[in-house]
């Protein structure tokens, strides 16, 4: 099963892809898309939206884990990131793709044991997880490998649950 995952944002949206047989995550391709500083919002949701198609079509994954938008003390990036997320899920949405959305204490339990795992220490997780021989970067698709390690350990409980 491929699985894509995404860190949603409008400036630098990060992307992982893995490769999952239910015991062993392979990465395929990892990266993020930038969206120009100063460009205006509704060009860049176009170019986020563009991008995300592009993924699809490129890798056609099986599922999408995307992050839960967290929200912290700047109101107005958080409302700009929410507008990208909506493009994202929208572009998924119309790729006949239903992602599920995980906060980020659920991908740090995931992947590194501890919810309140530090960031440096999921990124060498997934390093080693992925058996990479360094850490992936940017730290948006680090973030995104880190999304979808997360969706492949849930994804069995899922369905035991009928939720996927």
């Amino acid at each position: 099963m491929t699985i894509l995952g995404i860190d949603p944002g409008y400036g630098t949206i990060g992307y992982g892809v893995v490769r999952f047989d239910n015991v062993k995550f392979t990465p395929v391709q990892y990266g993020a898309a930038k969206t120009a500083p100063g460009q205006p919002m509704h060009l860049r949701l176009c170019e986020i939206y563009n991008d995300i198609c592009t993924l699809v079509d490129t890798f056609h994954p099986d599922e999408v884990a995307i992050e839960e938008l967290f929200f912290s003390k700047n109101i107005t990036t958080g409302i700009q990131v929410a507008q990208a997320r909506g493009v994202i899920l929208l572009a998924l949405a119309q790729k006949g793709l239903h992602p599920v959305s995980y906060t980020p204490n659920q991908v740090k339990m995931a992947v590194v044991g501890y919810g309140s795992a530090e960031k440096q220490q999921v990124m060498e997780m997934t390093k080693s997880i992925l058996h990479l021989t360094r850490l992936p970067r940017p730290d948006d698709a680090a973030d995104a490998l880190a999304l979808a390690i997360c969706h492949g350990h849930s994804r069995q409980a899922m369905r035991y649950e009928g939720l996927l």
